[in-house]
């Protein structure tokens, strides 16, 4: 096993409710079996102290390789370090893929075919939002929205762009109180998401909440254990690789999700095309997809995932799965 950390320049600052990037580190995984290698990428989960760097430290403690499959399935599945667990079972899933005959989306179920993305417009001010809104080729945008401004600064987008499906994420920067003024708006501007208004553990007024939106828990839902809690309280769950414990974990969240009757939204903690592929894999399986990683990062792998017109398509499976 060998992995590395590296950072990959976004093209401008991304902006939200809580922090703001100017650079995406990530944590990438390659495992080897004779000539045939698997790749996986993490970036971890900043909020909760988790980084590439803690990545790194969790397998490094591990050693050079392991015995088997299995043994390093085993393995993975007890990382703490969400970086260190998403990257290493991405690998495993290529590398298994690629000493087998099924590409990825046969061997898990999945749908071929490009996926459609929404495409992420950065916090700012809404005359701001609405400009950048203009620029994006595609119709499904995701705003990244805080609790003062939310209404004005849909509106100003749903102003420039009419013709766009609409979704906003509040990083939990709402109040309860906040989101019960805010939703009928919302409604009214035809919002098909609202992703994480109030802050993880405060979610528990949610309960009965008759929401005119659909809300949409993130930060909330890390794995298959969270679901359970989340029905009553909101509509979907955001199922991403790095909180979930890679594409195994991502599954058991949506096969949870799906027995709770929750629908699904596959987001990622932006990346590389690295990140993308299997995070790809599993959208193809769910309602919604934000995996416009790619497209903020000044730079990217060749080869990589094909964005046009708001659609993309997964790499190749020489590239990934």
């Amino acid at each position: 096993m060998a992995f590395a950390q590296s950072s990959w320049p976004l093209k401008q600052p991304l902006k939200f409710a809580f922090a703001e990037l100017t650079a995406i580190d990530v944590l990438t995984v390659e495992l080897s079996s004779g000539d045939l290698r698997g790749r996986g990428e993490g970036v971890g989960v900043f909020f909760r102290g988790d980084t590439p760097e803690t990545g790194a430290k969790a397998l490094a403690a591990l050693g050079e390789g392991f015995v088997d499959l299995e043994t390093a399935k085993t393995v993975c599945s007890r990382l703490a370090s969400y970086a260190a667990r998403n990257a290493l079972d991405c690998a495993l899933w290529d590398l298994q893929c690629k000493l087998g005959v099924n590409p990825i989306r046969r061997l898990i179920g999945s749908r071929e075919g490009p996926v459609d993305t929404f495409e992420t417009i950065s916090l700012g001010e809404p005359g701001a939002m609405a400009e950048a809104a203009r620029k994006v080729a595609g119709n499904r945008l995701k705003l990244k929205v805080n609790g003062p401004g939310i209404v004005d600064q849909v509106r100003a987008v749903k102003g420039a762009r009419g013709d766009a499906i609409l979704m906003a994420d509040a990083n939990q920067d709402l109040s309860f109180e906040r989101l019960q003024e805010v939703v009928p708006a919302l409604a009214e501007m035809g919002l098909v998401l609202l992703e994480q208004p109030l802050p993880a553990g405060q979610d528990a007024c949610l309960s009965g909440f008759q929401s005119p939106v659909p809300l949409c828990a993130d930060e909330s839902c890390f794995s298959a254990a969270d679901v359970v809690a989340l029905a009553g309280r909101y509509d979907a769950v955001n199922i991403k690789l790095d909180k979930a414990g890679g594409l195994t974990g991502g599954l058991a969240v949506l096969a949870e999700a799906r027995r709770h009757g929750l629908r699904t939204l596959v987001g990622c903690m932006a990346g590389t095309s690295l990140s993308m592929a299997p995070a790809l894999a599993l959208a193809a399986m769910c309602d919604f997809a934000d995996l416009d990683g790619p497209l903020l990062l000044a730079d990217d792998y060749d080869n990589a995932a094909q964005y046009e017109n708001g659609a993309v398509r997964a790499p190749p499976a020489q590239f990934w799965g």
